[in-house]
């Protein structure tokens, strides 16, 4: 990955906070986002938790849903367990699924592929799957 996927997840929750897509949970999802953010172990796990289930009800705030993929990279960072690698994937391919097709050709694109190829190799998905070969061709016209 050429980002830092802290930052782009800070920069997707803003994003959401301004297309005000959050509706009822924007408080909760603030008090979760501030503990994630300055605590460590039990409790920022709690916090993440708390933002993604908030996130299971909110499958169309797009840039929400970016703002989870990057805070699971920043999950398996603080604890690298199986269980966070295969959230990643899970959402990244529910958010190209919902969103993709819309968003090819756009740096925000281009991240989530590239941070789901980075969970998929946390597995040890070394081989590119069918999908990344698909998703590389369409994105550049195949042959």
């Amino acid at each position: 990955m050429n980002f830092d996927p802290a930052i782009t997840a800070h920069k997707a929750l803003v994003q959401a906070y301004a297309q005000d897509d959050l509706g009822d949970f924007q408080q909760e999802i603030e008090e979760a986002e501030d503990t994630f953010s300055s605590e460590t172990g039990s409790e920022a796990a709690r916090a993440y938790d708390t933002l993604i289930a908030i996130g299971e009800r909110l499958p169309d705030a797009r840039s929400y849903q970016e703002f989870l993929i990057f805070i699971t990279w920043q999950q398996v960072t603080e604890e690298t367990i199986p269980r966070h690698f295969q959230k990643g994937v899970q959402l990244t391919e529910q958010f190209l699924a919902r969103f993709g097709p819309h968003m090819k050709g756009t740096e925000a694109y281009e991240r989530i592929v590239a941070i789901r190829q980075s969970f998929k190799r946390g597995l040890g998905h070394r081989m590119e799957s069918m999908q990344d070969e698909y998703d590389r061709d369409a994105f550049h016209g195949g042959d």
